[in-house]
């Protein structure tokens, strides 16, 4: 995702190593159960105390109150209080946002993602990542608050890896429809603008490496030649305002790729005036550099031809002389 997320190439981590998936039962039991051990087979204890005890009925009162507290502080029963609507489990979600999380401040940063991107077994700079980003919500790159990580979950309903691993094709899917495209097409301009320095426009260089990133399921006929007409900087771009990287997405569905339907009239922003100069007076210098090459290429032909023609004659003619003196 953006400046940070070419710093992890080779995501080697096995899928679900830090799932989240594993129980809270012994956290929650070594934290607050004060037997220690003694306390593991308390659960199936009070059942055969209580059958051999029933005719005292202090004692059997007192299993009976007993029974449901130990699985409650071992949070054996308490899974189902987690479980949303859709039956997410919130326990999980929350410990796996914790595997994850800075130790200074509540949300996964930059080494985090890292991580999370390793153990998702995907790289950090390819698409599927922006569109997870996007399915978050994420306000900055590099960086999933607890509210993002939580509300995305719940929105792709997955509470592990393996259940966010499993959502990627029907979130590529989702996001090649045409609404859809265009919300995550918004999203990547605000992504990708830094918001503690109070950015409105996207760097040169990260608007390129955006765009390239999320037409990587679509790739519109003009986009690279955009792309190397930003890169040459002609006229000195430096950033990418809200409405170009928006009016962009316009330009390349009304906008043929020979540009010949394009007109400076029309409400489009003045760098695209000069791309299309830019293109046009591109595309006469590589039309003139291959009718030359096709003439020398044809003087050449000629060149090598000419000989085979005057030897043909000399020998014609020597012929004649020959047959002359006989």
């Amino acid at each position: 995702m953006g400046q940070c997320v070419t710093k992890c190439k080779n995501p080697t981590s096995s899928l679900g190593s830090k799932s989240g998936d594993k129980e809270s039962s012994s956290k929650s039991h070594h934290k607050k159960g004060g037997g220690g051990g003694s306390h593991k087979e308390e659960p199936s204890a009070p059942c055969s105390k209580a059958t051999s005890e029933l005719s005292n009925g202090t004692k059997a009162l007192e299993v009976t109150v007993e029974t449901p507290v130990v699985p409650a502080v071992m949070g054996e029963t308490r899974k189902d209080e987690f479980l949303d609507g859709d039956g997410l489990s919130m326990l999980r979600i929350e410990e796996l946002f914790c595997c994850y999380k800075d130790e200074q401040e509540d949300a996964i940063l930059e080494e985090g993602m890292e991580r999370f991107c390793n153990d998702l077994c995907v790289d950090p700079a390819e698409f599927r990542v922006l569109v997870l980003a996007w399915k978050f919500q994420a306000a900055t790159m590099c960086k999933f608050t607890r509210k993002e990580f939580v509300e995305g979950c719940k929105a792709i309903q997955a509470d592990s890896l393996k259940g966010i691993y499993s959502r990627f094709p029907c979130m590529l899917l989702e996001a090649q429809g045409e609404e859809n495209f265009k919300d995550l097409y918004r999203f990547t301009f605000q992504f990708g603008l830094d918001a503690e320095e109070g950015q409105r426009s996207l760097q040169r260089e990260i608007a390129i490496a955006l765009w390239r990133l999320v037409f990587t399921q679509d790739t519109p006929a003009i986009l690279e030649r955009w792309l190397d007409f930003l890169a040459e900087n002609p006229s000195g771009i430096r950033g990418i305002s809200r409405d170009t990287w928006n009016m962009f997405l316009n330009f390349t569905q009304a906008i043929g790729p020979d540009l010949s339907n394009y007109s400076e009239d029309e409400a489009w922003p003045s760098l695209f005036d000069t791309f299309v100069e830019w293109e046009l007076e591109h595309r006469k210098k590589e039309e003139e550099q291959a009718q030359m090459a096709k003439e020398e290429e044809r003087r050449c032909t000629e060149t090598e031809s000419s000989p085979s023609t005057d030897r043909l004659e000399t020998e014609g003619s020597r012929g004649s002389q020959t047959w002359g003196g006989h």
